[in-house]
């Protein structure tokens, strides 16, 4: 063969390479996947995958927009705070910067308690001088020795910042019907004098250097069984007490920018009060969306009332503002009952024999995977766990009401166990920002579960979550790129796809 022909052949063949390494290059999905497992990992990050038999087909559609993220996080609590005091300040920082920095879980969205909950030392009020209708004694005294210290910590820690709003359990006993902290109703008389309490908050804590994002406007307006602090409002009242007191209140002292969220407590419940709140552009005017929770069921997410609330007040917050393992003393060192469906939770034993079906033993794990990926797929745009931090006795707790918290610590031993429940909140806060957009999934293996969002910086997280006891191998798809990914047993898998 001549010179000049074998000179043609090899240009020829470095054309064809070329272009087929274009072409790899074209269809390969360039990803990063972090996954906590049964089997051990710990958001670890995965690089190596090996097709199994048969492969699912994930494929993203960024096109298709839904709602824009709020935030995650969890909750600021007595409880909590005190805690973090008996540590030593290596731990007491080591779980600050887990929940708060950008290399931890990056919480975004928080809540905590205005007054006593049961997760206070001891019961107790702003509002100590009975007949006080101008609040002239209103004090936040009792949040000075460990609930602030552990807001301004947080805040010094977080580069991007998070939004708090504050939840009231109830009304000082004299402002109530009964005269008692369970139960019972706010007087009438009291309605103006309640409203100004949000305000004179709002004063004390932003003068303490923490802004305040938002309310809702009762902790469990249904109560909660008559055990601890509680005050009851009907649909009606709620709207009533928004409409003509607090919201007048708020945006008379220029606080109009305040976000009011109105019912907090379960899901089953929602019709009827968005019903009420966002029957008329008068009626809702004040709300700015609606906060839930997820005590009714150990499963269910109830998505068809989700979808309801959403199309009753597309423009409006809907937040997921509590869930925790509750009823349950929390299990120390001991990774692989968060895994197993061990767990019971307060309908195990109190629900109605009607819905006792709701209320099964459960995995932890499962149960918060499953809950935010559900939410985020109808329509929830902020989803805040409860208690950052819990002993191992699931308190302090006043009326000795144990749950279960994602960092639990033994203050006497100075130790600290971050559970597997710390890591299923990072995979969602740590990677889903701020602003970003839910986004549409198509998905042909239903034992997945899958959401999405887009980032505001344009990358996109996608969690997947394997409650099975077999490995699963899927396809991720998005334009025409696509990688093959695997997922062990009972895992939860974030995956990372960086911006085009």
């Amino acid at each position: 063969m001549k010179a000049t022909s074998l000179v043609v052949c090899f240009i020829f063949l470095g054309f064809i390479m070329a272009c087929e390494e274009k072409e790899q290059d074209k269809k390969s999905l360039e990803v990063e996947v972090f996954e906590t497992s049964a089997s051990g990992n710990k958001l670890t990050k995965r690089t190596r995958f090996e097709p199994l038999d048969t492969t699912a087909t994930i494929v993203l559609k960024p096109e298709k927009e839904f709602q824009t993220i709020t935030g995650f996080g969890g909750a600021f609590t007595e409880s909590s705070a005190y805690l973090l005091n008996r540590l030593s300040k290596e731990n007491r920082d080591k779980i600050l910067k887990a929940y708060f920095s950008r290399e931890g879980a990056n919480y975004s969205l928080t809540r905590t308690h205005m007054n006593s909950c049961d997760f206070s030392l001891n019961q107790y009020s702003y509002t100590p001088v009975e007949d006080d209708m101008e609040l002239d004694h209103f004090t936040i005294e009792e949040d000075k020795d460990d609930l602030i210290p552990m807001i301004k910590d947080a805040m010094t820690i977080s580069e991007e910042g998070f939004k708090i709003f504050a939840s009231p359990w109830t009304a000082a006993p004299w402002m109530k019907d009964n005269n008692h902290w369970v139960g019972g109703k706010l007087l009438p008389k009291y309605y103006d004098t309640w409203a100004l309490f949000f305000s004179k908050y709002i004063d004390a804590y932003e003068a303490e250097g923490i802004p305040i994002w938002g309310f809702t406007v009762e902790n469990e307006p249904h109560g909660n069984g008559n055990n601890w602090e509680s005050m009851h409002f009907t649909p009606q009242e709620m709207t009533d007490f928004v409409k003509y007191h607090l919201g007048p209140k708020l945006e008379g002292d220029g606080y109009g920018d305040k976000v009011i969220l109105g019912y907090d407590q379960n899901r089953a419940g929602l019709k009827e009060w968005v019903d009420v709140m966002y029957a008329t552009e008068e009626s809702s005017k004040y709300f700015d969306g609606t906060a839930i929770h997820w005590y009714e069921s150990t499963y269910e997410v109830f998505p068809e009332a989700l979808q309801y609330a959403h199309q009753k007040a597309p423009n409006k917050f809907l937040i997921e503002t509590e869930g925790c393992v509750d009823s349950e003393v929390p299990k120390w060192q001991d990774d692989a009952w968060y895994w197993k469906k061990e767990a019971t939770d307060w309908g195990w034993d109190w629900a109605a024999e009607d819905e006792k079906y709701l209320h099964p033993k459960y995995a932890p794990v499962n149960r918060y995977a499953r809950d935010i990926i559900g939410c985020l797929n109808n329509w929830v745009d902020g989803w805040v766990d409860w208690n950052m931090v819990l002993d191992r006795q699931g308190g302090p707790n006043w009326f000795e009401n144990w749950c279960v918290a994602p960092v639990i610590v033994d203050p006497d031993a100075d130790e600290v166990y971050f559970t597997p429940l710390y890591y299923v909140m990072a995979h969602f806060s740590k990677y889903i920002r701020p602003e970003a957009k839910v986004i549409g999934v198509a998905n042909t293996d239903d034992s997945l579960l899958v959401t999405a969002a887009k980032n505001p910086s344009g990358n996109i997280a996608v969690v997947i979550f394997n409650e099975g006891n077999d490995g699963k191998s899927f396809e991720l798809k998005v334009d025409d790129k696509s990688i093959i990914i695997n997922i062990n047993p009972q895992a939860i898998q974030t995956i990372v796809v960086p911006k085009k």
